[in-house]
């Protein structure tokens, strides 16, 4: 299934793509994609539904965030062993943990905000982890079970503010609109392969990024078992699992995003996505 999410910012309804594409209406049905609706429970009665008797979205309608309402937005850096090579980083030994603010998260095709005090606006496309059932201390091999869907990401970022200004990455990767998700939720059972999906991103029509989650150092089921060892991971929880190779600090000299640029970017069978950035408005 490909679960969606549209309507205005802050008012979007549930939705579920049909066989054509057309995304139908599950108001009615289930409150919004969350919550118990992520459970494996909740996506079976889904599974039941067709969706082509239910009404169509309004043709043009926005969407949202693929997910509703994540307590929990974790982040993995340095991911992509050629990716830690253009920053100049060493490769991890364990993953890189990082939060952004769940309050960042936006609709894939909304605008990117450059906050105040900005000069080094980047781009990162990534995989995302949609968590279906509550993860404590699971095993690698139950990891699975855990997963509700993927997602694509563009893991916005403020380098300045991230690597300059001394303290935790979180300043860099939390401002408002720095985390577009979807168009779709993914449930697991749609992708052949999770480790053998291209992904790209362009600026400006320019091709970036190119790579594979072939190349990740390590795999969402390792992901999702190694951090529910140090933290309770709840449904509707999001992971996003690191970026390839060609964000903008790793250009020699480094590109920044600016207002007016287009980014625009997609990994296959999760969908693509496109935002422009503007300035700060207060």
């Amino acid at each position: 299934m490909k679960l969606v999410r549209f309507g205005a910012a802050g008012r979007e309804k549930p939705g579920i793509l049909d066989a054509n594409g057309v995304v139908r209406d599950l108001t009615g049905l289930v409150s919004d994609i969350g919550g118990d609706v992520l459970s494996p429970a909740g996506l079976s009665r889904l599974r039941e539904i067709q969706p082509a008797s239910l009404p169509a979205a309004p043709a043009g309608s926005r969407l949202g965030a693929c997910v509703a309402r994540a307590g929990h937005f974790v982040a993995v850096g340095l991911n992509y062993a050629d990716h830690a090579e253009e920053t100049g980083m060493a490769i991890p030994t364990e993953p890189v943990l990082f939060s952004k603010a769940p309050n960042c998260i936006v609709g894939p095709n909304d605008d990117i905000i450059q906050p105040k005090g900005s000069t080094k606006l980047d781009w990162e496309v990534e995989l995302g982890i949609v968590i279906g059932t509550r993860a404590r201390y699971v095993e690698l091999a139950d990891a699975p079970a855990h997963i509700a869907g993927y997602c694509l990401a563009n893991d916005v970022s403020e380098r300045a503010f991230q690597i300059e200004r001394g303290g935790q990455w979180i300043k860099g990767k939390s401002c408002e609109t720095f985390g577009p998700l979807g168009p779709w939720l993914v449930t697991p059972d749609e992708i052949a392969d999770v480790g053998d999906l291209s992904m790209w991103c362009n600026v400006n029509g320019e091709r970036r990024q190119r790579g594979s989650t072939r190349t990740m150092i390590f795999k969402p089921d390792f992901l999702v078992s190694y951090i529910s060892q140090f933290m309770v991971l709840d449904v509707g929880d999001v992971i996003i699992t690191g970026t390839p190779p060609g964000v903008g600090l790793g250009m020699k000299p480094p590109v920044f995003l600016k207002p007016g640029d287009v980014v625009s970017l997609g990994i296959d069978g999760l969908g693509e996505q496109r935002q422009k950035v503007v300035p700060f408005a207060g």
